[in-house]
């Protein structure tokens, strides 16, 4: 920009530069805040935050449980509002679930808690038990017991969601005592509109389970002037692939540490086409069931864009 254009910018009004502003993005606003006092001033201005708000930010902060009224009455501008939604994540809908938005975009994220979930024998005190933990966001969180067949599934309006954007779906929990019996049992996620064939992939649920699959059971070199040992050795190791004793699946998810002390699994991603309005079906079920698992902690599932 040449010295006499970037003067003439200077003169334009302030509205006339926050509502360029607006147009941009939080994190540009923010940078471009530090030009002169004339953009800092336009920067902070209200018009420019309204726009990085969702457009129904009200009627879901309506459904807080904390009130509507009460909750805004907490902020003094915009700008405030919306860094406190990226940073703290409000319940809303009594609870079961919570709303938040990303803080470089502005778009809208979600967590759907264990209540909000369908847990096969979820409501059976033999299998599982809900609990309280002061770490979790939700008044109650989903621990499981012992079950022998693993499946949890839930729905969402894509409508509910910010159209154009990429989302990424996360299985969200945690163990006080060790996962047990999900060491050899892939589990199959799938994330797809309802009525579709989902996206499916492979999710293991232990973190032991990524460091297992290096160690497969091959020939050494050793063995290459033998035939029948190495037919053999190949022989045995698809009999453990078969009982689920050696890992197959090299492009399994596994678990990562979350910023928050919580581990997370994605299960899959999807698009938001424009001003879509139609169910997203996601789910967690084993491939192969039997043995008994227990010790998982299912905090809920989070929906958030898809970073990069």
């Amino acid at each position: 920009m040449s010295i006499k254009s970037y003067s003439n910018f200077q003169v334009l009004p302030e509205g006339c530069i926050a509502n360029a502003l607006s147009l941009t993005s939080p994190k540009d606003a923010c940078r471009l805040s530090s030009v002169t006092s004339t953009f800092r001033s336009a920067a902070e201005s209200d018009a420019v935050w309204e726009r990085f708000l969702q457009p129904d930010y009200r009627d879901i902060i309506s459904r807080s449980i904390d009130g509507a009224d009460l909750f805004l009455a907490k902020f003094r501008t915009k700008k405030e509002l919306y860094l406190h939604l990226c940073d703290n994540p409000i319940l809303i809908d009594g609870g079961t679930k919570s709303f938040s938005l990303e803080k470089g975009t502005g778009n809208k994220c979600f967590m759907l808690a264990a209540r909000d979930l369908f847990i096969v024998w979820g409501d059976t005190p033999e299998y599982w038990q809900w609990i309280s933990l002061p770490e979790s966001r939700f008044p109650e969180v989903a621990k499981l017991l012992d079950v022998c067949r693993f499946e949890i599934c839930c729905k969402m309006n894509t409508s509910m969601l910010s159209s154009g954007t990429k989302y990424a779906v996360y299985l969200v929990f945690t163990s006080r005592s060790g996962i047990y019996g999900f060491q050899n049992q892939p589990a199959e996620a799938s994330v797809g509109i309802s009525g579709q064939e989902g996206e499916k992939r492979t999710v293991c649920l232990n973190q032991e389970g990524e460091q297992r699959h290096r160690y497969q059971f091959v020939p050494r070199r050793r063995y290459q002037f033998f035939p029948r040992r190495v037919l053999f050795i190949h022989q045995l190791a698809r009999v453990y692939r078969r009982l689920g004793n050696i890992p197959t699946e090299c492009n399994s998810e596994y678990p990562k540490c979350r910023d928050d002390g919580w581990m997370e699994v994605e299960l899959g991603e999807f698009f938001v086409k424009g001003k879509q309005d139609c169910d997203m079906e996601m789910s967690l079920k084993e491939v192969r069931g039997g043995n008994w698992k227990n010790g998982l902690i299912i905090q809920g599932i989070e929906i958030r864009p898809k970073a990069g």
